[in-house]
């Protein structure tokens, strides 16, 4: 059984929510990233923001200065660690979302994606097809 502590990436990248729209898509040009989870009091999980959501906005004409407050976000979903990938999946199917931060006991300690629930299930799936072949593999015979 695979576990979202399993595959969440642990270094998750994080914004005050009074931040501008702007400093969000520079953090995340600058680190490569696609979404930042958005922090109140710098610990507090508030919701997460993403490129997605910065584009979106900004064509509908909202200033890039104007704080991440003024971005309407869904109420954030997230995931325990200790939750299984395929419950993990369904959370993110359910909530239309392809990003899950990870809390513990109410603590930010990883984010999930799509793209990883994907990884994990393509690594099982080749692991149970190879426990198979070699499970089912012919005997060798000598003539």
């Amino acid at each position: 059984m695979i576990y979202v502590k399993d595959i969440m990436t642990r270094r998750v990248r994080t914004i005050d929510a009074d931040a501008s729209v702007k400093e969000a898509a520079r953090k995340m040009a600058r680190w490569g990233i696609g979404a930042l989870v958005v922090t109140k009091s710098e610990t507090k999980p508030v919701g997460i923001v993403t490129e997605g959501d910065i584009s979106r906005s900004v064509a509908r004409g909202l200033d890039p200065g104007a704080p991440l407050t003024s971005l309407r976000t869904k109420k954030l979903v997230t995931v325990s660690p200790d939750e299984r990938v395929e419950v993990a999946a369904k959370i993110m199917s359910d909530a239309g979302v392809k990003k899950l931060p990870v809390l513990e006991r109410g603590k930010l300690v990883g984010i999930v994606t799509q793209s990883d629930i994907v990884g994990s299930s393509f690594s099982l799936v080749t692991s149970l097809k190879e426990m198979v072949q070699a499970r089912y593999r012919p005997p060798d015979f000598e003539m």
